[in-house]
């Protein structure tokens, strides 16, 4: 994918919320995730780009700076979500 690290991770963040919403859930049931960023120093903007698509909700997270990515992406987003079980009748 080309552009810059927020279009990147404004991308992987809609992925993301697709992906749940395609499994009844979203990012309000997402609990940790893992970020991995070509350049540590993108971590205010990658920053911004997350707390928009999360809103109030902040799971918990890890930022990790690597070497590289696949396809030499810029940014990549790993979750785990937690849906509630449904009640019984």
């Amino acid at each position: 994918m080309g552009g810059g690290v927020a279009e990147q991770a404004r991308q992987a963040l809609a992925n993301l919320a697709a992906l749940l919403a395609e499994h009844g859930s979203s990012l309000d049931d997402v609990v940790k995730t893992t970020v991995f960023m070509a350049d540590i120093a993108d971590f205010g903007t990658v920053n911004e780009v997350y707390v928009s698509a999360f809103g109030d909700h902040r799971p918990a997270r890890t930022a990790v700076a690597v070497a590289g990515l696949p396809l030499g992406a810029l940014f990549e987003v790993e979750a785990w979500a937690l849906r509630p079980a449904a009640k019984p009748n």
